[in-house]
């Protein structure tokens, strides 16, 4: 099984490299859920040597004043005895450093290539990983060194700024906090357990280091500080002999050095009787053994988070929709599959699984009855016109019983009225179904994908419902022509007539086109107008539904599809031209979702081994 410090220290390194870690962001993320330990000190309180010590190499910067100026997150890969050690760096992949020397001047350089060269600070972290036989899995960060005053060159705010940055490591739960303090100070007066103290003030995640000892005034020693006395921590205190400013001109190795610092413990009377737990050598091993632990105490919480992640990270993808097809029947296939998405939707708003399809019936349920009951025909009806029309219908001969002609011209002028609403329902019906072709069109995720193809669609379809229209208008204003050109005859035989029961005429012939006569024809013209009204309130929403609403759920897009076989290669690669950002998106999620995938894989394999053990 592979060690489960090896197996974050992979998952920390993929998730920088997709800037899925948390220093910018609010949010959590799997980079903050996993365990990592903070070097937190004052300026020269030998936090540089302590890590060097670590290493056992020589490969950070060193000087007076503030020299850490960027985060540093140091990974440590122990490899298999005999191997060549190098260091890697996230900002230069795939570039092996087997000389610390230049691993240290690639340190100085990206530093200033962030800050300048100036004494500036920044947030943005360094990502270092050393591979070596000689080193514990181990994964730290070293940060600035927090300081009480700014130095020329600095801002005034820089004490602030590197507490903040600092606070912002350890402040996490998730964060365990190696205090370094020199013993050659008092305690009370230690940065490192002061910050420590206010972010941990139980003690649960901070692991107190104390560096020259070797340094202390004669006559005095530590022991009350390594003892827990002086200051208790809930794990002990760890004392290290870091080399000396001398050992360092000399080059002395850090193999030579960390015997002697063994040799110091051992030969040492009050240090003695600690010398089993002192020791850069034991920091590691123990806070690699702790680190181990408290990763596995996490699993169920990064589990828990990966599962949620992936779950995110799958429906955002499925809503960017899948990448183009690279051959040209891929295109054709994918332009066919997300048009019939569209035709889907489509239908959906107007069978009423989606909303918009009501207002259609609404058109005619209330608006086109109304407009019909709206119709005024007292211009047509008007005893003057009735009057006119009756005797210009008559001509030379006046008629015998009933004036068919006159009736005929007075019903076919009041039934071209009705052409208005009939032609106004179909163009709110085309309006309304427009509106549901814009609706489907965002609501297909696709051509959120592809502006060429879902400008092609839209034209397509609005083009297709053009046609439908002065179809249905034709057929529409067809119904009310018949009306006009062929009348309902039993209604007129029910009429009362003019005769009486022995067929003489009621009246003369001069009496019929008085107004009490002429008013009767323009009650029963009327009573026949309306007739037709309620027929044609029944008929036109049928003629209107089968020339638009059926053919365009029918066939809206025929015509494009059509169309779309005769489609040059290049035309059709046009119409799949994605929006850069949407790519780039679902480039950088597809990663992310590899990440994640493979980090809950092997996760879930030591989840299942622990068990096994168990």
């Amino acid at each position: 099984m592979e060690n489960l410090i090896s197996l974050v220290n992979k998952i920390q390194r993929a998730c920088t490299a997709l800037g899925d870690h948390g220093e910018a962001s609010a949010l959590p993320t799997l980079w903050d859920s996993l365990p990592a330990i903070a070097v937190v000190g004052g300026q020269s309180s030998g936090k540089s040597s302590v890590l060097e010590s670590v290493v056992g190499k020589d490969f950070l910067p060193r000087g007076s004043g503030i020299v850490t100026r960027r985060p540093l997150v140091l990974q440590l890969h122990k490899i298999d005895e005999g191997g060549r050690e190098y260091a890697e760096f996230l900002h230069l992949p795939r570039k092996r450093f087997t000389d610390f020397a230049a691993v240290r001047k690639e340190i100085q350089d990206e530093t200033d290539r962030e800050t300048g060269r100036t004494r500036q600070i920044s947030s943005v972290p360094i990502h270092l990983s050393i591979y070596s036989p000689n080193v514990v899995n181990l994964t730290l960060i070293d940060l600035p060194g927090l300081t009480k005053v700014a130095v020329e060159g600095q801002p005034d705010s820089i004490v602030q700024d590197i507490e903040n940055m600092v606070r912002s490591y350890i402040e996490k739960p998730n964060c365990i906090i190696l205090a370094i303090t020199p013993a050659n100070q008092d305690l009370a007066t230690s940065d490192a357990i002061k910050i420590s103290r206010e972010v941990d003030p139980t003690g649960e995640r901070t692991f107190g280091v104390l560096t020259k000892i070797d340094l202390m005034d004669k006559g005095t020693d530590a022991v009350e500080m390594l003892e827990g006395r002086a200051y208790r921590l809930k794990y002990p205190w760890i004392g290290v002999v870091n080399r000396s400013q001398a050992d360092i001109n000399k080059n002395v190795d850090m193999i030579a050095a960390r015997r002697r610092e063994h040799e110091y413990f051992s030969n040492t009377p009050e240090y003695k009787h600690l010398a089993h737990r002192m020791g850069s050598e034991h920091l590691a091993k123990m806070l690699s053994k702790h680190l181990e632990a408290v990763i596995k105490s996490k699993i169920p919480g990064i589990q828990s988070l990966i599962s949620k992640t992936i779950a995110e990270l799958e429906a955002e993808l499925s809503r960017l929709g899948k990448p183009v097809a690279a051959d040209d029947g891929g295109k054709l296939y994918a332009v066919m599959e997300i048009c019939r998405s569209f035709d889907h939707i489509f239908k959906e708003h107007l069978d009423g699984v989606r909303p918009g399809g009501d207002k259609i019936y609404n058109v005619f349920d209330n608006q086109l009855p109304a407009a019909l009951k709206r119709l005024q025909f007292d211009k047509q009806l008007s005893m003057e016109n009735i009057r006119k029309l009756i005797t210009e219908a008559d001509g030379y001969q006046p008629h015998l019983i009933a004036p068919e002609q006159g009736y005929r011209r007075l019903i076919e002028s009041s039934l071209t009225t009705v052409r208005g609403p009939a032609e106004a329902a179909v163009d709110v019906v085309h309006s309304l179904l427009k509106d549901l072709v814009h609706k489907a069109i965002s609501e297909t995720l696709d051509l959120k994908q592809y502006p060429g193809l879902r400008v092609e669609v839209g034209n397509a379809a609005i083009d297709s419902l053009e046609k439908m229209r002065e179809e249905s208008k034709r057929a529409t204003l067809q119904l009310v022509d018949m009306e006009c050109g062929y009348l309902t005859v039993d209604y007129f035989r029910k009429l009362p007539q003019d005769v009486d029961k022995g067929g003489n005429p009621t009246h003369s012939i001069f009496d019929r086109y008085n107004d009490s006569y002429l008013r009767r024809i323009g009650t029963n013209v009327l009573s026949y107008v309306n007739m037709v009204c309620a027929s044609l309130r029944h008929s036109i929403p049928k003629s209107i539904v089968y020339c638009q609403v059926r053919e365009a759920k029918r066939g809206l897009l025929d015509h494009f599809f059509t169309e779309l076989g005769k489609i040059e290669p290049k035309r059709l690669s046009s119409l799949l031209n994605e929006d850069p950002a949407i790519m780039e998106r679902r480039s950088a999620l597809s990663k992310r979702l590899e990440l994640y995938r493979s980090a809950q894989a092997e996760i879930d394999a030591v989840a299942w081994s622990k068990v096994d053990m168990i």
